[in-house]
């Protein structure tokens, strides 16, 4: 990692210290490296140590850096992809699905999945509790809601719980045509629970996608799946060739 000069430089010294590190992290850096702490990176560079603080703030507000505890400040992984185009048409679990199922309980889903779904506010429903990690890091969690009516064949003797039973329900689940789905994204703020499984503290940025999957005339599952939004980025398009990426480049894929 070089030096420069940052005396005459009109824009707030942080902000360009923060490009230099960017370009750094590029060029002399690999995925989950740890970077050298503040006192070397300040005396390298010449600022103060509150000038580091804030750039490296910055970067990993936008995900180029993750603080992990008892490790240090390190190299984030390149953000995961979060398709919001129609050119997906598949199944959970199907072949190539990023997602690690965890668990699976027969509960009341929240409201707003449960008129997703038009349930009746009190019915159960299987709710499969699923992972996605990369690089070693969680950076979703998945809840998936399927009415017992959707997997009319499932018995408790084939799986009764666990993952096991999280992955009976996808299987029974792809027996069905899928005739469609819809995507909706928000952004939110990671909920205690959620914030646990991500690594995250509540209240941390995120991106709720929510999903239904249609068969037979009517939605039979809906899943609601928490990403960390300083490890995704949106994929728009038919074909997935927009890309809004990390540094604010449009990218084709």
């Amino acid at each position: 990692m070089g030096t420069t000069q940052l005396e005459t430089v009109p824009e707030p010294k942080y902000w360009h210290l923060k490009t230099v590190l960017s370009e750094a992290l590029d060029s002399d850096f690999a995925v989950g490296e740890i970077l050298p702490n503040e006192r070397e990176l300040a005396a390298r560079f010449g600022v103060a140590r509150a000038t580091l603080r804030q750039a490296l703030e910055q970067l990993e507000l936008e995900g180029r850096l993750q603080r992990r505890r008892g490790v240090g400040t390190t190299v984030a992984p390149p953000r995961v992809g979060v398709s919001v185009g129609t050119e997906q048409h598949d199944w959970p679990g199907t072949a190539g699905d990023a997602w690690q199922a965890v668990d699976c309980a027969v509960a009341t889903p929240p409201l707003a999945a449960a008129r997703l779904l038009d349930a009746e506010p009190l019915a159960e429903v299987h709710t499969v509790r699923r992972i996605r990690t990369t690089h070693g890091q969680p950076v979703a969690a998945e809840l998936l809601y399927v009415p017992a009516s959707s997997v009319p064949d499932l018995t408790a003797i084939d799986a009764p719980s666990g993952p096991a039973r999280a992955r009976s329900v996808l299987r029974e689940l792809q027996r069905l045509d899928l005739e469609g789905q819809d995507r909706a994204v928000e952004l939110g703020s990671a909920r205690a629970d959620d914030a646990k499984e991500l690594d995250r503290l509540p209240g941390a940025p995120v991106l709720v996608v929510t999903t239904r999957y249609f068969s037979r005339g009517r939605t039979v599952a809906v899943s609601v799946a928490t990403y960390r939004a300083d490890t995704c980025r949106l994929t728009f398009g038919d074909s997935g060739d927009v890309q809004i990426s990390h540094d604010g480049h449009r990218q084709a894929s």
